[in-house]
């Protein structure tokens, strides 16, 4: 792991993520990816085909442009910490205050790799394990048995698969699935997911109760106007998906849950961080003011306690558009647009 890579200014060479911003030149990037650990090995199938050149709208939405990003630049611990979530197929938990870029680093990795559109399951105090792995609307089959009396409707059409029942598909190559700000859920959900995330597999009820007539059944998934095929009820993962899941630190996680993931707390981001991010939203704009801005971002949030990037990107926009003068109309709006999180309705 001491080697490096001649032609990557000094990364290590057993890095397959390296946070460039930029998709891999390979055509399949999992393809350098070594084999999982054999008690981290799956075997789901038949292979669900999935078109994994989706997302661009999503990524540029998140994250901009793709961009170049100075080695410098890059932080180091986040990339070998997603790194070694890669090799070891397990779940990373992503901590830090809000605004830091947790949510993003889901859509950093699925650009680079070129693993399509990520999976979202954003959590609340309601979410339960069943919400993020399938639902099944009896009471819409009943109705449309009522209606079609000559023919008994596909159950099929009644099951959908949520983010983290679509992610485990058994696809040749992993997906991306974020399960955003974790520690607002109910104190059991941490612990209900952990016997998936060990066994990558699920089933599903009402699928099982008809596979000896019907073994292969077509249900809908997470991924717009998308389906897969489950045999007997059984969704069985074949590529161990890369999970970010991401918390506000909010409240503690049980050791159960924390031995399964590997951990990174996510740092305040640095000047240079900032003017990467704000480079690639704003590609192409003459941004005179940007590098004062961004300074006075930084100060600002180290004696407020924290900004959200959100919040520079904001400012920048307005100074592009015009808002931008040195008088006191600009302090204004800069003191509404740059408020303490968590003050007057700030989350």
């Amino acid at each position: 792991m001491n080697q490096t890579d001649p032609v990557g200014d000094g990364d290590p060479r057993w890095w397959i993520y390296r946070g460039t911003g930029r998709p891999r030149a390979e055509a399949d990037p999992t393809s350098v990816l070594p084999p999982p650990p054999s008690w981290r090995t799956f075997d789901g199938g038949p292979v669900t085909p999935v078109d994994l050149t989706g997302g661009r709208t999503e990524y540029e939405r998140r994250l901009g442009v793709t961009s170049v990003v100075r080695m410098q630049d890059m932080p180091t611990d986040e990339i070998t910490m997603v790194n070694a979530a890669l090799y070891l197929r397990r779940p990373l938990l992503v901590t830090g205050r809000p605004g830091t870029g947790k949510s993003s680093l889901a859509y950093k990795i699925a650009r680079e790799l070129k693993l399509g559109p990520v999976l979202r399951w954003p959590i609340s105090s309601r979410s339960t394990l069943q919400d993020g792995l399938w639902e099944y609307d009896a009471i819409g089959r009943v109705q449309a048995a009522a209606v079609q009396r000559d023919q008994e409707p596909d159950i099929g059409e009644f099951v959908h698969l949520g983010p983290l029942g679509t992610a485990l598909l058994p696809y040749s190559s992993p997906r991306v699935l974020l399960i955003d700000e974790l520690d607002k859920s109910d104190i059991d959900l941490p612990n209900d997911l952990l016997s998936v995330f060990e066994d990558g597999e699920f089933r599903i009820r009402p699928l099982l109760r008809i596979a000896g007539r019907q073994p292969d059944v077509r249900v809908f998934t997470a991924d717009q106007d998308s389906s897969a095929v489950v045999h007997r009820g059984l969704v069985r993962c074949n590529a161990f998906p890369v999970v970010v899941v991401t918390s506000n630190g909010e409240r503690e996680f049980p050791p159960a849950f924390l031995r399964r993931c590997l951990r990174l707390e996510m740092p305040e981001p640095t000047v240079e961080q900032l003017a990467n991010i704000v480079a690639a939203h704003f590609h192409g704009v003459e941004l005179t003011h940007a590098t004062e801005l961004i300074r006075s971002f930084v100060d600002r949030s180290a004696r407020d306690g924290g900004l959200a990037a959100d919040q520079l990107l904001n400012s920048i926009y307005m100074a592009t558009s015009g808002a931008y003068a040195v008088d006191d109309s600009w302090q204004r709006l800069c003191d509404s647009l740059w408020r303490e999180l968590g003050v007057a309705g700030v989350e």
